[in-house]
């Protein structure tokens, strides 16, 4: 089996800070319990407040392909 790790760095405006925190904490546990996630982890940059990580496991390269074409992603990513 091949674990796919993903990161994605994301840097906000101040005021896009609160609402992405508000999507992603209404969204964690759908994404967690989404096909073929394996683990999900918000991580905040220690110097810069602005900037945040998410850190995915994913089973394999397909699971990660039907989570990104998925109503979910649209909802989650989309905004």
């Amino acid at each position: 089996m091949n674990m796919i790790i993903r990161i994605v760095r994301m840097h906000f405006t101040e005021a896009g800070v609160d609402e992405f925190l508000e999507i992603f904490e209404a969204n964690k546990v759908a994404i967690r319990n989404f096909p073929g996630c394996a683990h999900l982890q918000l991580l905040k940059d220690a110097e810069d407040a602005h900037c945040y990580t998410t850190l995915s496991h994913w089973v394999d390269g397909q699971s990660l392909e039907n989570y990104r074409k998925s109503e979910l992603f649209g909802k989650v990513w989309g905004r």
